[in-house]
Parts: structure tokens; sequence; C-alpha cells
């Protein structure tokens, strides 16, 4: 179940969730295992016996993140399994589940466990959600939750595919979907959390719906953020 994406990064894929009007979505999470052996959850999906034992082999799960607010679905789960994980809620997520204790919000300048080894952003200024955009050094990963996403070209039917299509979800390479871009209505914001994430060294991007570059990382993320930065 779980795939080595890299030096001390592994992903897996989850089942498929149904979100607003019937769109179903592939998951995928991202396990980082840190220098000092502790194990960081990105957007964890649905905790299988297997998935555990499997996790367990590599180390002890210290930190579980949620990278927006709309990627919170299985994170309750997660922490009834393992308690002595700290919870870490991207910007808005604490107000939508009040039923769950959070150790912190993460904040754009935050100094957090994992920075000497994982980078982040937080993309602020969009209506929908505000996504926090990771960058693990050491395999060279950049990992998106929603403001990445591609699709295969008949994921979708009917009008559900007409829609996909004009969203660019359906596009030759992961884009950032168009209902996320016209969210941005503060432009400044994004692009100066767009001009960070393009600095970093990246060779790959992994996505949590789509499918992950694995070369020129860095080439590719200019190409999905022209329409910003340009």
């Amino acid at each position: 179940m779980l795939e080595e994406f890299g030096p001390e990064i592994w992903i897996a894929s989850g089942p498929q969730v149904t979100a607003a009007l019937g769109f179903n979505y592939p998951t995928r999470m991202a396990v980082i295992r840190l220098a000092g052996g502790e194990l960081f959850v990105w957007s964890p999906t649905a905790l299988s016996d297997e998935l555990k034992t499997e996790i367990a082999s590599l180390g002890p799960v210290r930190h579980l993140v949620a990278p927006n607010s709309l990627h919170d679905l299985f994170i309750a789960s997660w922490k009834q399994a393992y308690p002595e994980a700290r919870l870490y809620a991207a910007p808005g997520l604490q107000e939508k589940r009040r039923d769950l204790v959070f150790d912190a919000e993460i904040a754009d300048d935050a100094t957090l466990p994992w920075t000497s080894q994982i980078a982040h952003v937080v993309m602020a200024g969009n209506a929908i959600t505000t996504e926090v955009v990771f960058f693990h050094a050491k395999s060279g990963t950049v990992l998106f939750t929603d403001l990445l996403q591609q699709f295969p070209p008949r994921w979708f039917s009917g009008w559900r595919a007409l829609i996909a299509k004009w969203d660019l979800m359906l596009a030759l390479e992961p884009s950032v979907p168009r209902k996320f871009r016209l969210a941005f209505t503060d432009r400044k914001a994004a692009r100066a959390g767009a001009g960070r994430l393009l600095s970093w060294p990246a060779e790959k991007v992994l996505m949590a719906h789509g499918t992950p570059v694995l070369t020129d990382g860095r080439a590719f993320l200019t190409r999905a953020f022209r329409w910003l930065t340009r």
C-alpha cells in the first residue's frame, strides 16, 4: 500500500470521496520520516489495518497535518489511532472542526518541529480554502492538496465532465483549477505565496488529486502559476 516516492517519503492512495455536487475524487496521502525517526503524515486518507502495519515499520507517528480546510475527512480517526501525535490545522480549519482540539494552526511564519526539513507556504487570499503547500528538501518534493489537480480524461461523465473541463481539471498536465484562480480575491497575497514556492529547488510535485510530476518540478511549477505571476 505504501509506495516509496523518494528519500524518506512514501505515498499511499486511499478510497474515492464524494465532494459537492457528486464529484468523486481520488485520495492520496504522504508520510515523511524526519531526521529523528518521527513520522509527518500529510493529508491522511482512510486508515486501514494494513496501512497501520506498514506505517509502524517506518517509525512513530508524531505529526498529523491537514493542509487545507477540505482535507479533514479522516483526520479524527488518525488522531484516535495515534493519540500521542500532534494535530496541525491549515488556517480556517479550526473554526470548521470544533469537535477536534488542534495543537497548532500553521501560520506562514511559524517555526514547527519539522521546519528545518520541510518548508511551508500559506497560500492566503483564497475564498474557497487556505492551503498550506509544503516542500520536503531531502526528496525535492513539493506537496499540494487542491491547488493543483489533474484527472484522467474519462474520470467524469455527463454534465460533470463539462464542468471539469471548464475548471481545467482535465488539462494535459496538472493545473490550478479555474475556480481556485477566481477565488484568489487577494492577488497580492497569492503572488507573494507563489513567489516563495517558486523559489524552492523542486524536483518533484505531488498532489492529492493528480498525476505526480517526477522531473523538472521547478519548471512545471513556473508554468502552473504563470497565470498568477506573469
